[in-house]
């Protein structure tokens, strides 16, 4: 069970409530959701961590956000401020290229493909470059500007189901390993009175 392996990791409630530092918030961090681990608090976690992990900003700005709306939405917060390490600088680029490629379908725009900024920069005085920075930036922002939120409501709605239907899986999995092993059980025994 997965809840089995988390829990190694991460404090208990009597251990968050006593913390002094959390005990200073009263009882916004002091809920049971934002702590424990079960299927609805784990999924809404993984979907605040993937919406909070695509806000434009670095680490301790989505941090914070994912935070703030694992707070509000009482899911768990260690699990939702851990997952909005996916957008790393490794993975950032292609996901505001899937963001642009989003807003554009929104927009019912399909200019092609994103016009790389050294190509318009190319060949250009210091004068020029300003100006066709901006237009670039103009061309690129209306499109990314819709894809983002687009992107991490996307990402958030698939991530909490994902989670959900995974974890109701791993119940029945174990579920139907001990009724098996329950079964054998019980036909040794019956062998056994025989």
């Amino acid at each position: 069970m997965p809840r089995k392996f988390f829990r190694k990791f991460l404090p208990s409630h009597d251990s968050v409530r006593r913390n002094r530092h959390i005990a200073r918030l009263g009882p916004w961090l002091q809920h049971h959701n934002l702590w424990h681990l079960h299927r609805r608090s784990v999924a809404g976690g993984v979907a605040v961590g993937l919406f909070a992990g695509l806000i434009p900003g670095s680490n301790p700005v989505q941090f914070t956000a994912a935070a703030l709306l694992a707070i509000a939405g009482r899911v768990n917060l260690p699990l939702a401020v851990l997952v909005t390490l996916y957008s790393n600088p490794f993975t950032i680029v292609p996901l505001y290229y899937v963001a642009f490629k989003i807003g554009q379908f929104a927009l019912l725009r399909s200019d092609g493909a994103l016009h790389p900024l050294a190509f318009s920069l190319e060949g250009k005085g210091f004068s020029e470059w300003i100006p066709a920075a901006l237009h670039w930036i103009a061309s690129v922002g209306k499109p990314l500007v819709i894809g983002l939120p687009l992107l991490a409501l996307l990402l958030a709605l698939i991530g909490y189901f994902a989670v959900d239907w995974a974890w109701q899986l791993a119940v029945r999995c174990a579920w139907t390993r001990r009724r098996k092993i329950r079964i054998k059980l019980a036909a040794k025994a019956q062998r056994r009175q025989v």
